[in-house]
C-alpha cells in the first residue's frame, strides 16, 4: 500500500467515523412532543421557551407544534391519542380541565415528578389557580401554565377629559362614565364582544352566582346549569340596554376590530379582557397614551369574591416512553424556575402561579416597572376571599360546547333575534342536553 493509499484510508477511516458520530450523538437527545392552542403573539413566546429549554441542556429536546387554538389542541390530542400518535405533553385551557380528568389517558403531574426524582412544593401553588385543575382532595393532575384572569382597562386620558383619576369599581360607574364619555364625543365609550369567559363565568364568580348546580359541578356529573336564574340575567340585561344605547359597542374578530385592538388603538376607553392581553396591549398602543387596569367591577352592594384562573394547564399524556416522560418531567421543572416564571410574565402578561414566583417577582420591584405595573392586580383578584364552593371554578363535561352555546344566546340577545331571558333559557337547555350526554358517556365514574 503506497503513502497516499495509506493518508486515504486514513481519512476515509476519519470521514466515516465523522458521519457515524453524528447520528449517534443526536441519539442521546431524547424528542418528545408539546402541542399547545396558543396563536398570534403568544405562539412565539411558546416556540421561544421550548428555544430556551432546548438551550439549557443537552439530555432533552422539544418539539413544540402549535394546534390554532384551544379548542383544536383538546380535540387533536383526543384523535392522536385514540390513534396512538399522541404528543408527550398537551396545552389544555380550562374548559377542557373535566373532560381530560376523567378521560384517564394522562399521568398524574405529581405521580410523573415524583417517578423522576423531582420535588415539587406542591402547596405553593396559588389555591385559586390549583383549585381548578386539582382534585377534591388538591392534588393537581396537570401543571398550571399560562394563568390569568380578567381585569378592566380604561383610558387614562380620556378619563381626565370628563374630569375622572382612577377606573369604576362598580358597575354603576361604568354606566355613568359611558354616558360622560359619549357626551364628551367618544363613539365608544366601551367594547365588549360575545366571550362568556369574562361575561358568564368571571362576573358569576365574584359576585358568588351558581352557574350549574352541585356546586358548579365539583359535586357530581348529574349538574344543570342554572345562570338563567341568577344576577347573571340582570348583566346580560344590563349590556344589551347599554348596546341599545351606543354606550357599549360591539368587537369582534369577525366585525374586523377585537375588544383588544379597538382598547389598544384608542377606538374604545373601556374594556374587560384577560391580565394576558397587558403586555399586547403595551405593544400596540402609541407612546402617548396612557391607560391602566382595575380589578373587574361589581354591583353596588355586593360581597366580592376572587375571580376565576383562566389560561391553561399542561397535561402529560398516557402511552409513552420511559425517556419522554423524563424529558416532560425536566420541561415541566425547567417552567417552574424562579427565571423562568419571571421571563414568562414579563413577555406575555401571564401571571406566577406560585406564591413564592409572585413574592420574588415583587420583590425585585417587576410590578413597580410602567410596562408591568397593574399586573399584579391579578393575583389580587384571584386570591381576593378564599374561594368558595361557587368561586373555585366551574368542573362540568362538554364546557367547550357549552361556552358556545352561551356565546350564541348572547350573540342572538344583542341582535335583537331573542330576548334576555329566552336566550339564555335556550343557552341552558341546550348545555344540559350536554351535560347529560357527558354523564351518560361516564356513568359509573367518580369526580376525583
Amino acid at each position: 500500500m503506497t503513502v497516499v493509499t495509506k493518508l486515504s484510508a486514513a481519512a476515509f477511516a476519519l470521514a466515516a467515523a465523522a458521519v457515524f458520530a453524528q447520528p449517534a450523538q443526536a441519539a442521546e437527545r431524547t424528542k418528545f412532543e408539546f402541542w399547545y392552542g396558543l396563536t398570534g403573539d403568544l405562539e412565539q413566546r411558546v416556540q421561544d421557551t421550548c428555544k430556551r429549554f432546548n438551550d439549557s441542556q443537552a439530555d432533552f429536546e422539544i418539539t413544540c407544534v402549535g394546534q390554532g387554538g384551544y379548542p383544536n389542541a383538546v380535540q387533536n390530542a383526543i384523535a392522536a391519542y385514540r390513534a396512538q400518535k399522541q404528543p408527550t405533553v398537551v396545552q389544555v385551557f380550562d374548559a377542557g380541565t373535566l373532560d381530560l380528568m376523567l378521560s384517564g389517558a394522562y399521568v398524574p403531574a405529581r405521580k410523573l415528578m415524583a417517578d423522576n426524582g423531582y420535588d415539587i412544593k406542591w402547596d405553593d401553588y396559588f389555591p385559586g389557580i390549583a383549585n381548578y385543575y386539582a382534585t377534591s382532595k388538591g392534588e393537581l393532575m396537570s401543571f398550571p401554565y399560562n394563568s390569568s384572569t380578567a381585569l378592566f382597562y380604561w383610558n387614562k386620558d380620556a378619563f381626565a377629559k370628563i374630569g375622572r383619576d382612577k377606573g369604576p369599581e362598580t358597575w354603576e360607574e361604568v354606566e355613568q362614565i359611558s354616558r360622560q364619555l359619549k357626551a364628551a364625543g367618544y363613539d365608544c365609550p366601551l367594547a365588549f364582544n360575545f366571550d362568556p369567559w369574562p361575561t358568564l363565568e368571571q362576573f358569576s364568580a365574584i359576585h358568588n352566582q351558581p352557574i350549574a348546580t352541585k356546586n358548579n359541578g365539583y359535586d357530581g356529573l348529574d349538574a344543570e346549569l342554572v345562570f338563567n336564574k341568577t344576577k347573571f340575567v340582570d348583566q346580560i340585561t344590563f349590556i344589551k340596554k347599554m348596546y341599545d344605547e351606543g354606550l357599549f359597542v360591539l368587537k369582534t374578530k369577525e366585525g374586523g376590530q377585537d375588544i383588544v385592538p379597538a382598547f389598544a388603538s384608542g377606538t374604545c376607553q373601556m374594556t374587560q379582557s384577560s391580565v394576558a392581553d397587558h403586555g399586547t396591549i403595551g405593544k400596540l398602543a402609541a407612546p402617548d397614551m396612557h391607560w391602566d387596569v382595575v380589578k373587574l367591577p361589581v354591583w353596588a352592594g355586593t360581597e366580592r369574591k376572587n375571580s376565576l384562573v383562566g389560561g391553561a394547564s399542561l397535561w402529560v399524556l398516557a402511552g409513552k416512553s420511559e425517556g419522554e416522560y423524563k424529558g416532560a418531567a425536566a420541561f415541566l421543572n425547567f417552567l417552574a424556575q424562579p427565571s423562568s416564571v419571571e421571563w414568562w410574565s414579563t413577555v406575555t402578561g401571564y401571571i406566577p402561579v406560585t406564591s413564592s414566583g409572585f413574592q420574588a417577582m415583587k420583590t425585585e420591584g417587576f410590578y413597580d416597572k410602567a410596562p408591568y405595573k397593574g399586573r399584579e392586580l391579578a393575583i389580587e383578584s384571584l386570591t381576593y376571599t378564599p374561594t368558595t364552593p361557587i368561586s373555585r371554578g366551574i368542573r362540568l363535561g362538554g364546557y367547550i360546547q357549552i361556552r358556545k352555546e352561551v356565546q350564541d344566546a348572547f350573540q342572538a340577545i344583542i341582535a335583537g333575534k331573542v330576548s334576555v331571558q329566552d336566550g339564555l333559557d335556550q343557552a341552558v337547555e341546550r348545555g344540559n342536553v350536554i351535560l347529560r350526554r357527558f354523564e351518560k358517556t361516564y356513568a359509573g365514574k367518580q369526580l376525583l
